[in-house]
C-alpha cells in the first residue's frame, strides 16, 4: 500500500488523493481504470484532450492525446487523458448557434480547472484544436498554474479547385459571389465539396493559427508547435515531446505565472502583429492575462504596432496559407528576426526551462527565395494592422483589421441592423451599396449574448466585390478569416447604453485608422436626444448558459470574461 509522500514535489497534489491508508477507495476506483501500484508513486499528467467529430479541427485530437501521453508515461509519469468540449465557429457561423461560441472558451476553461482541481493532477498538457480552445485551456492553465504545456492540434491543408488553394472563407466568399451571379450553382457545390480535406485548424492566419502562434510566442508551447500539419510526424512527436517536458516543468518548479509575464503577453502581441493575426487575439490575450493577474489592456496593444510592421503575405487578405508557412520554417525564423531587431524580449522564460533568446539561438533563417515573410526593411505595413480606435461611438475603444489594403479612412453613411441575420440578406438582396457603412448591434457579449463573429456578412461583401467600398461596424467580433474594412468589439456595446445604440440610418461614419478614431457625426445634443427615447432591450435569453454568461460577463474591452475579480 502506497505510503505518504507529501514532501515529493513532483507529487504535491496527486499524493492528497492516493497516498495513505485512507486513500485506500481512491485507488480502488483508480485501479479499475488501470493504475498498477507503482502508477501511484509517480506523477500524474491530465491530459486535456479536446478531441470531437463536431469539427475538422479536433477530429483527430484523441491520437495526439495519446501521443502525449506515452511521452509523460515514458518520461516517468502516469497520464490520465480527460476531454472538454469543442464547438465549430465553421459550422455556426451565421446561426443563433454561435452566441455559444465565445461562451465556449470560458466553459472549456472551467472544465479543465475542475477536472485538474478535483483529480489532483500534479502538471498538465493540454491539446487545442479550434479557435476558443486555445484560450479556453490557456485561462485554466493560469489559474491552476501548476507545471504544464499547451499543445496546439496543426493546421489543416487547403483544398484545391481548379489549381485554385481553398479553406473554409472560400466558401463563405463563395456565397456571396453566387448571390451575386459571379458563380452558378455547380461552381458553389464544386468549392464546398473540395475546400476541407481533413483534419486541422482552418489554413490561413486566422483565429487558431494567431493564437497558437501567440501561445508558442509566449513561450507556453514547445518550439515550432504552431507551425505543423495536424496529421504529419512532426505533430505526432511535439505531443511526446510535450508529455516528457512537464515531468521536466515539475522537477524544475517552473509554472505558467512563472512563464506568462507582461513581457511575454507582450512577445505574443508582437508575433501577432508581425503575422497579420486576427482581430479574436485581442480578446483573448486580455482574457489569459486577466486569468494569470496580469495587467495588460487595448493601449498595450496600441503602444506595441506603433513599432512592430506587418511582415507576413498570409490569408485572409494575403496570399498564402499557414501550411505553406510551415514549409518555409513556421515562426521560428520570424522570431529570430524580431528577437534580432529588439522587438522581442530575449528574457523571458519558457516550457523548455531556457529562456526565448536561448530557444532561438538555433533557428534557422528563411530560404532566401520565400516572399511569405517580408524582411523588416521591406514590410507590408509598416505598423500594426490591428488599430485600436476610440471616439464618440467607441469611448472605451474598438478593434479595426486594416492591413492598409483597404485604405485607411473611410467616410460612409450608416445601414443599420439589430442583428446579423438582417445584415447579411440585405447585403446578399443587394441593399448595401458603395459608400454604406453596415451598422449591426446588439451583438456584443451581453446583448447577443455571445458576441457572434460577423464571417457571413463580410464574406458576402467580398463575395459582392464590395471590400473597397463599404464598411462594416458592430460591438460583436470578427473571425480570423475577416478581412475589409471592419471594426469590431465596439465598446460601451449597445445593450449597455453604447453610442452604437442610437445611430440611425443616413448618420455620417468616420473610421480613421491614421487618427485611431471612430466618429459619429452627430452632435452631443441630437445623441442625448436620442438617449432620451432608448430603453434598454430585454434580454434574449432569461434561462441557461446564455442567459448565466450575460449576467456575468464583462466588456469585450477587458476581454469578455466571465471571472472578473472585480
Amino acid at each position: 500500500m502506497p505510503g505518504s509522500n507529501n514532501s515529493d514535489k513532483s507529487r504535491q497534489f496527486s499524493s492528497l488523493v492516493v497516498d495513505g491508508m485512507e486513500r485506500a477507495p481512491s485507488r480502488a476506483m483508480l485501479h479499475a481504470v488501470g493504475f498498477s501500484n507503482e502508477d501511484f508513486k509517480k506523477p500524474q499528467i491530465g491530459i486535456a484532450s479536446t478531441w470531437s467529430m463536431v469539427t475538422p479541427c479536433n477530429m483527430h485530437i484523441n491520437g495526439l492525446a495519446d501521443d502525449a501521453a506515452r511521452g509523460a508515461n515514458n518520461a516517468g509519469g502516469k497520464a490520465v487523458i480527460f476531454n472538454t468540449i469543442t464547438i465549430s465557429d465553421g459550422i455556426s457561423m451565421g446561426t443563433e448557434g454561435m452566441k455559444y461560441s465565445l461562451v465556449s472558451r470560458e466553459v472549456i476553461a472551467d472544465s479543465i480547472e475542475t477536472v485538474v482541481g478535483c483529480q489532483g493532477f500534479d502538471g498538465v498538457v493540454a491539446i487545442g484544436g479550434c479557435d476558443k480552445n486555445m484560450p479556453g485551456c490557456m485561462i485554466a492553465l493560469a489559474r491552476l498554474n501548476r507545471p504544464a504545456i499547451f499543445v496546439y492540434g496543426g493546421t489543416i491543408l487547403s483544398g484545391c479547385h481548379k489549381d485554385k488553394k481553398l479553406d473554409v472563407v472560400s466558401v463563405f466568399e463563395a456565397v456571396g459571389a453566387r448571390a451575386n451571379n459571379l458563380i452558378d450553382d455547380a461552381e458553389l457545390a464544386a468549392i464546398e465539396i473540395k475546400a476541407i480535406p481533413g483534419a486541422g485548424s482552418c489554413g490561413g492566419m486566422y483565429t487558431a493559427n494567431t493564437m497558437a502562434s501567440a501561445i508558442e510566442a509566449m513561450g507556453m508551447s514547445l518550439p515550432n508547435s504552431s507551425a505543423q500539419a495536424a496529421i504529419s510526424e512532426d505533430k505526432r512527436l511535439d505531443c511526446e515531446r510535450a508529455g516528457a517536458a512537464v515531468l521536466e516543468l515539475l522537477q524544475k518548479d517552473i509554472k505558467p505565472r512563472d512563464i506568462m509575464s507582461k513581457k511575454a503577453f507582450e512577445n505574443a502581441i508582437t508575433v501577432v502583429i508581425a503575422l497579420g493575426g486576427s482581430t479574436n487575439a485581442v480578446l483573448h490575450l486580455l482574457a489569459m492575462a486577466n486569468a494569470t493577474g496580469v495587467e495588460l489592456g487595448l493601449d498595450d496593444f496600441s503602444r506595441i504596432g506603433e513599432r512592430v510592421p506587418m511582415l507576413a503575405d498570409l490569408k485572409p487578405s494575403g496570399r498564402y496559407s499557414m501550411a505553406e508557412l510551415v514549409e518555409i520554417g513556421g515562426i521560428q525564423p520570424l522570431m529570430k528576426a524580431l528577437l534580432n531587431a529588439g522587438l522581442l524580449h530575449g528574457d523571458c522564460l519558457t516550457v523548455t526551462g531556457r529562456t526565448l533568446a536561448e530557444n532561438l539561438a538555433l533557428a534557422p533563417d528563411y530560404p532566401a527565395q520565400q516572399d511569405m515573410i517580408r524582411p523588416l526593411d521591406n514590410p507590408l505595413k509598416k505598423d500594426s494592422h490591428l488599430s485600436i480606435l476610440y471616439g464618440n461611438l467607441a469611448t472605451e475603444g474598438a478593434v479595426a483589421k486594416i492591413t492598409g489594403k483597404e485604405g485607411l479612412v473611410f467616410t460612409g453613411r450608416a445601414r443599420v441592423f439589430d442583428a446579423e441575420e438582417q445584415a447579411l440578406q440585405s447585403i446578399l438582396d443587394g441593399g448595401i451599396v458603395k459608400g454604406d457603412v453596415i451598422v449591426i448591434r446588439y451583438e456584443g457579449p451581453k446583448g447577443g449574448p455571445g458576441m457572434r463573429e460577423m464571417l457571413s456578412p463580410t464574406s458576402a461583401v467580398m463575395g459582392k466585390g464590395l471590400g473597397k467600398d463599404v464598411a462594416l461596424i458592430t460591438d460583436g467580433r470578427f473571425s480570423g478569416g475577416t478581412h475589409g474594412f471592419v471594426v469590431g468589439h465596439i465598446t460601451p456595446e449597445a445593450h449597455v447604453g453604447g453610442t452604437l445604440a442610437v445611430v440611425e440610418d443616413g448618420d455620417r461614419i468616420t473610421i480613421d485608422a491614421e487618427t485611431k478614431q471612430l466618429t459619429l457625426h452627430v452632435n452631443e445634443h441630437e445623441i442625448a436626444r436620442r438617449f432620451e427615447k432608448w430603453r434598454q432591450p430585454a434580454p434574449r435569453y432569461t434561462r441557461g448558459v446564455l442567459a448565466k454568461y450575460a449576467r456575468q460577463v464583462s466588456s469585450a474591452s477587458k476581454g469578455a470574461v466571465t471571472d472578473n475579480p472585480d
